[in-house]
């Protein structure tokens, strides 16, 4: 029997997932600002809560709600509702104060997530955890916990992680890549001197995947994935070329 999947609600990425991420996983997803990681932790959220009927968190640690508001709305999202229908939650704090909330029963965070059987997270973005470490070990333990709470709960998350646009295979200090089981990556791409966004799934641990590198686009209503780039080589450096 096949496993329920955690689908996205992304039209052609729950394809590359095979259904979508295995239930209680933790995802990495990395870009370079403005390449819509938001946007997708969003749509993941929206369509848990519109769809699904599973009740989703958004944990932000550097956007006041009120910028949620305006960027869902621009995509056609109605934030504000879902709110009001106790299918979203918002909340914006610190990696200190949501650290140490995720292991404390009594705390605002671990009370919502039961009170409200809150079944999908997105975690905007785990590279503020960076600041809390001296050293690459101490790194992976927050890491660590901050994902082992989650899993503690049944929940699917999303952790959002920056990076620079030119970066190609990041340096994880943290050992980031080896605590999520799924890895998904966002990229600016040069082709034919234009700036292309490319969408390919790094891992899937547990799971098989589409390994393609496929384009997506942002429209209204969120990402929507497109066709592989055929024939090109150095898509995750950012300048491609013709295959030989």
């Amino acid at each position: 029997m096949t496993e329920k999947r955690v689908r996205t609600g992304v039209p052609g990425l729950d394809e590359m997932l095979h259904g979508g991420f295995l239930p209680g996983s933790v995802v990495l997803v990395r870009g370079a600002p403005g390449t819509g990681k938001t946007s997708l932790g969003l749509q993941f959220l929206i369509h848990g809560a519109t769809k699904e009927n599973e009740t989703g968190l958004l944990i932000s640690f550097e956007e006041f709600p009120r910028s949620l508001y305006r960027d869902a709305a621009s995509l056609g999202w109605d934030l504000r509702s879902l709110e009001e229908a106790g299918k979203l939650h918002l909340i914006f704090t610190s990696p200190e104060v949501f650290l140490a909330g995720l292991e404390t029963p009594s705390s605002i965070v671990e009370r919502l997530i039961r009170e409200h059987d809150v079944r999908r997270v997105v975690l905007d973005s785990i590279t503020h955890f960076n600041r809390l470490a001296s050293d690459r070990h101490e790194l992976r333990r927050i890491y660590t916990r901050v994902a082992n709470g989650l899993r503690r709960e049944g929940i699917t998350s999303l952790l959002l992680g920056e990076e620079a646009r030119s970066e190609a295979i990041r340096s994880d200090k943290g050992g980031l890549a080896f605590v999520a089981e799924t890895i998904i990556l966002l990229r600016y791409v040069e082709v034919e001197s234009a700036i292309q966004r490319a969408i390919v799934v790094l891992k899937m641990r547990g799971s098989d995947h589409d390994k393609a590198i496929r384009r997506y686009e942002i429209h209204e209503g969120g990402l929507i994935i497109g066709d592989v780039f055929e024939g090109r080589q150095g898509l995750l450096r950012g300048i491609s070329y013709r295959a030989a």
